[in-house]
């Protein structure tokens, strides 16, 4: 049918067209048709019929809606427009529905089809039970193992000082402090409450400290400014960057700093990859987090990854949110990486056989294909027993396993990482774990969606790739706060803890045996119990990160006869602090200013701060310290700061 209208010539299909459209098409006497425009998009024929609810709306959506919509027809997914009412309801909320399809399409490599294509066929592989690892035989690969304070470990220390300057850091914190019974972004929470520092404070404080330490060791005039990328999500990002500009962002630079903000994934109804619907709105797909894998597409896609390796960066580390002892092991995990010119370097720590913590593997398969990668410990024993190890995951002659644990504290070199990206678009390897109803395999729990960890980037480099890991002390290395007080109570005796309280105990034992491995006298640790955990309490030691990075500046910052009592706390802020024939037996809290050099000794007893026991349940504390277990009474401490340039003594 050919109609004329004030010379507008439209052509009539109701394959393409509904009643509806032509009216509007008719009525606004628009000099280029709505038809033409749809014409041109290839709509075919059979949209009527497949979905008649969207047919019916296409006049609302701009010509890059349709080709979302589009995209979608052609992936199976005409359920998503069941529900849609007629024209003229509900009209904004299914606009809203296509920029949610347009950030879902663009925020994802490959698009929305690449997701449904990879969706299907993870589906169908987790329906047939098949083993991702099939084919493959595990091996133990090879690494540093470092013990700390000796002459290996001192050089690695001194050569990733070193090179400190050509790093980039990345920190991945997008979770909140729920699970740990904290409504706070996790990277607020105090990382010890002698000092209050919170994580994220530290973190930057630490990275400052390494650029510093790293530009007096390269000499001449370094103005390296060592950037920070902190990847946030919907829950986190507002409240970080508030975090960030409320404290002057810790003393950085903001140039510094850049949030990149993770988008969620649509979840998935069913094995055939059916988008799932929000069940409180009709014109909203159910999304959920991606996983922390997301890191590398975002560095990727903002170009960030590009614009350090053009400035002339050659390391990216990658961290998470709350290992409040991550730094201590920095400088020798990145002089390993550029002694032994790693691609990829996977921090590690001792891992006991069958611990709940994944194991570095190196991954053979019977066609010649190896990786190195991190095996979840749930997979690696009956993949052990599958390859030849009758026993599985046992212990070796040292106690801990062969394959070490992994703490997902990762070294990349960034040459062979935007190269590997750039043929990748920035995706990984991608996993999906749905709750199926039954033993049939046939029906979900509840929806479900991919997921993506970022340990797993070695899965798609070649042989060729030079990847490897670094054991240290966990002692020194590994304290992560993931744990609420009811689930860590649960934890059976021996084991780890990871909670806000062990967490704050284990900075002061690492701080405590790197002193005492420095000729300080610590007393032995006492036993106690908070919030139903067990543990070591030592001396309260802290210090700033500019105070000391390495064993080495340790040293050089002790000498004589120094001692500190069990029920001792003390406080180093300040980078030129030394202690000297210092017996310290209560409260001692030191802070100078950077020109000031400062000399601690002689005896300083007082009442110090006691440990008191608190309720986790008792609402009227703060929930940082509820979440402890315990608080600090300041009965009595020696308390200086120094705040102008200069030389002193501190010997009461």
């Amino acid at each position: 049918i050919i109609l004329n209208y004030s010379s507008t010539i439209a052509f009539y299909n109701p394959a393409l067209h509904s009643c509806r459209l032509l009216r509007k098409i008719l009525g606004d006497g628009s000099m280029t048709s709505t038809a033409d425009e749809f014409s041109k998009l290839n709509i075919s024929a059979d949209w009527a019929s497949t979905a008649p609810n969207l047919h019916e709306n296409l006049s609302l959506l701009s010509s890059q809606q349709v080709e979302l919509a589009k995209v979608l027809i052609e992936m199976g997914q005409s359920h998503l427009f069941q529900h849609w009412a007629e024209p003229g309801v509900d009209d904004d909320e299914k606009r809203a529905f296509f920029d949610q399809i347009a950030k879902l399409n663009s925020s994802y490599p490959g698009g929305l089809a690449a997701y449904i294509k990879t969706a299907r066929k993870l589906l169908a592989d987790s329906k047939a039970g098949k083993n991702p690892y099939d084919g493959f035989t595990p091996s133990v690969p090879s690494g540093e193992v470092l013990k700390y304070g000796d002459d290996n470990f001192v050089q690695f220390e001194e050569a990733g000082i070193k090179d400190a300057r050509k790093a980039a850091f990345v920190l991945v914190a997008g979770g909140l402090g729920e699970r740990l019974g904290y409504n706070g972004i996790k990277v607020a929470l105090p990382r010890e409450t002698t000092t209050g520092t919170c994580f994220l404070q530290h973190y930057i404080e630490s990275i400052l400290a390494l650029q510093e330490a790293s530009c007096s060791l390269a000499g001449g005039d370094c103005r390296a400014d060592i950037p920070l990328a902190i990847m946030t999500s919907d829950d986190t990002h507002l409240r970080t960057l508030e975090l960030l500009e409320k404290n002057s962002y810790f003393g950085m630079k903001p140039t510094q700093v850049k949030l990149l903000k993770q988008e969620k994934v649509a979840c998935l109804d069913d094995n055939e990859a059916h988008l799932a619907l929000d069940p409180r709105n009709k014109y909203s797909i159910q999304t959920k987090p991606h996983g922390h894998g997301d890191v590398h597409s975002l560095l990727y896609s903002s170009g960030l990854l590009k614009v350090w390796h053009d400035a002339g960066l050659r390391w990216v580390l990658f961290f998470q949110d709350t290992n409040g002892l991550l730094f201590k092991a920095i400088p020798a995990a990145l002089g390993v990486s550029t002694t032994k010119q790693y691609h990829v370097n996977s921090l590690a720590v001792p891992r006991k056989a069958k611990e709940a913590i994944g194991g570095i593997t190196k991954l053979t398969h019977k066609d010649g294909r190896t990786m190195v990668i991190n095996v979840e410990y749930n997979q690696l024993d009956p993949l052990l027993r599958a390859s030849g190890y009758p026993d599985g995951d046992v212990n070796c002659e040292t106690g801990y396993s062969p394959f070490p644990g992994n703490i997902n504290q990762l070294i990349f070199e960034i040459g062979p990482y935007l190269e590997e990206l750039t043929k990748t678009g920035g995706a990984i390897s991608e996993f999906v774990n749905p709750k199926y109803k039954d033993a049939t395999k046939t029906a979900f729990k509840s929806s479900t969606r991919l997921e993506c960890m970022m340990q797993d980037y070695p899965k798609t480099l070649p042989p060729t790739a030079r990847v490897g890991f670094t054991v240290m002390d966990a002692w020194l290395a590994y304290a992560p706060v993931k744990n609420n007080p009811e689930d860590a109570a649960k934890v059976p005796k021996g084991n780890p803890y990871h909670s806000a309280t062990s967490g704050e105990m284990a900075i002061y034992r690492s701080h405590s045996l790197i002193l005492r491995k420095a000729g300080v006298k610590i007393d032995d640790p006492v036993i106690q119990v908070f919030n139903g955990q067990e543990v070591e309490v030592w001396s309260r030691v802290v210090w700033k990160p500019k105070w000391a990075l390495t064993f080495s500046e340790v040293k050089r910052k002790v000498s004589g006869n120094c001692s500190i009592s069990q029920r001792s706390t003390m406080a180093i802020k300040g980078s030129n602090i030394a202690l000297e024939d210092l017996s310290l037996d209560g409260a001692l809290i030191v802070e100078a200013v950077d020109g000031a050099e400062v000399k601690v000794g002689g005896p300083v007893q007082n009442k110090g701060w006691t440990i008191e026991n608190v309720d986790y349940k008792d609402t009227s504390i703060p929930e940082e310290i509820r979440i402890r277990g315990f608080r600090f009474n300041k009965v009595e401490q020696l308390e200086k700061a120094y705040t102008e340039p200069g030389k002193y003594s501190l010997k009461p």
